[in-house]
């Protein structure tokens, strides 16, 4: 009665991990179990703690060291060849069998299976919350979030590299700039190099690069971001974050000399932005409803 248990357990799981394919491609949704290797080196991980036993959330457990390809996001299973392992580990659950701990990597708030797999995969399955596990953590440089996905594994990775290069973390641990598009940081790394050269112009010295980071931010970047706070114009701009509006209120203000001369503020500049480019759609639509109510009135 076991064995059959189990032999419907996963073609079950089966039949799951089929629909869920389905409905991520045409959603357009990230269902993919990150591989450790990409995440090891995307968010440059460094050295490695040993934490001992510890119960994990399951939800937390978004990859895999070697077998990121048998299971999806939600570890259900994705390949037939693991239809042994994986009934054997629902046998032992049905049979009330003790299994060791599964083994994972911790980095940040996302966890990786370094072993253990198909009893990650069963235990989700059958609706466990937890999961005991020994865990090793891993140092990385950048904040992660347990729905970490490939897409922010791109972008994450700019983030460390840009934490590498300018030491912000250090020179300013309350930092955190993050950003929801790719490319942002290394714009960051030009604006600070202009702003460097135009440092030792007016001062005429050299300026060492941590100072012109530790001024770039104090002077350029935490002005900016305390106007989107003190206007709350992020709230116009859902899913979007302070860095990604700080980039393009400075290419507005840019833009804005440009044509009107030096003299536009940054204040300016953000609060026409966000004008121009949140109610947009709302200002257009307001104005042809006035049109229509005004030839309403005079009959034309």
């Amino acid at each position: 009665m076991t064995e059959f248990q189990a032999q419907a357990d996963f073609r079950r799981a089966r039949l799951r991990a089929f629909l869920r394919e389905a409905r991520a491609a045409l959603g357009g949704q990230p269902n993919r179990l990150l591989s450790w290797e990409d995440a090891r080196e995307h968010l440059r991980v460094g050295g490695q703690v040993y934490r001992g036993l510890r119960t994990v959330p399951l939800e937390k457990v978004v990859g895999s060291v070697n077998r990121y390809r048998d299971f999806d996001r939600s570890f259900l299973p994705t390949q037939d060849h693991t239809a042994h392992r994986w009934r054997s580990i629902s046998r032992a659950f049905y049979d009330d069998v003790s299994l060791p701990p599964v083994k994972l990597y911790q980095v940040g708030d996302a966890y990786f299976v370094l072993d253990g797999n198909h009893r990650v995969s069963v235990a989700r399955e059958r609706g466990q919350m937890f999961i005991d596990a020994e865990v090793i953590e891993a140092q990385t440089r950048v904040p992660v979030e347990a729905d970490l996905d490939a897409g922010d594994l791109e972008i994450k990775g700019e983030y460390a590299e840009f934490l590498e290069r300018t030491r912000l973390d250090e020179l300013r641990p309350d930092q955190r700039i993050e950003f929801t598009i790719g490319g942002g940081y290394r714009r960051l790394l030009e604006h600070i190099a202009v702003h460097r050269y135009f440092m030792g112009l007016e001062q005429e010295r050299f300026i060492p690069e941590e100072e012109a980071v530790c001024d770039w931010y104090d002077h350029l970047y935490l002005p900016l971001v305390r106007i989107i706070r003190e206007k709350k114009i992020l709230k116009e701009f859902p899913g979007r974050t302070e860095a990604d509006l700080y980039l393009w209120i400075m290419d507005h203000q840019h833009f804005l000399r440009e044509r009107f001369g030096p003299e536009v503020e940054t204040e300016a500049a953000a609060e026409h932005f966000a004008d121009r480019y949140s109610t947009r759609l709302v200002h257009q639509v307001a104005r042809t409803l006035r049109r229509l109510l005004g030839r309403k009135r005079t009959g034309s």
